[in-house]
């Protein structure tokens, strides 16, 4: 009898490799393989990653140079209200996109040590808003002076169209960690609002409940 040649065709793989054929453990997968892109991406988060640390690193000498015991995140608060003017507690947090109790014990450290003081904000007579005091700008200015000094000693020997390239490159990418910042801050408010409404509901049945 002779067998049908639609069964032998399902029978058999495409390739023509009979069914249960060892694989080659050493062949590439083409799946888990990384391509041009992957390895490109490794490189720039190697990089950024080294990036960040040196900054950290830079952030602590300099915020030392303010005040021996002042922290790093505390030097950015300065370096923000010093480039913004007076500014409202929430509005300095989104800014760095830290949450607001963590910037609070920070700004009492700069209140306590004279840095920075609050003042009646004059759009809302009921918020605060927060700036250098004359102490805070004079030690500021000595130390983003001698960071710009640093910038052009490491910097410059670039041809100007680097640095703008550079510039450039690094503002986009900024922009895409503050849209990140920015949106996980309005998932939050958004969270936040649902949460009130669904208990306004609730206290509003509970209220009609209470009348009737």
């Amino acid at each position: 009898m002779i067998p049908d040649p639609r069964i032998v065709a399902m029978s058999n793989p495409a390739d023509g490799l009979p069914t249960g054929a060892p694989v080659d453990a050493g062949a590439p997968d083409p799946v888990s393989t990384p391509g041009p892109l992957d390895e490109t991406l490794n490189t720039v988060e190697q990089q950024i990653s080294l990036f960040w640390r040196r900054a950290r690193s830079v952030s602590q000498q300099l915020s030392r140079q303010v005040h021996p015991d002042m922290e790093p995140s505390a030097y950015g608060l300065l370096a923000v209200i010093r480039r913004e003017g007076p500014i409202r507690l929430t509005d300095l947090a989104q800014n760095i996109g830290v949450g607001k109790p963590s910037v609070s014990r920070q700004i009492a450290f700069l209140e306590s040590i004279g840095l920075v003081s609050k003042e009646a904000d004059p759009l809302d007579g009921r918020a605060q808003a927060i700036r250098l005091t004359a102490k805070g700008e004079e030690k500021m200015h000595q130390v983003q002076d001698a960071r710009r000094q640093d910038f052009r000693e490491r910097l410059g020997e670039w041809p100007i169209q680097e640095l703008q390239t550079l510039a450039e490159y690094m503002a986009k990418l900024n922009l895409i960690f503050e849209l990140d910042v920015t949106g996980k801050d309005a998932s939050n408010r958004g969270g936040a609002n649902r949460a009130g409404t669904i208990s306004g509901r609730g206290t509003s049945g509970r209220t009609a409940q209470g009348d009737g």
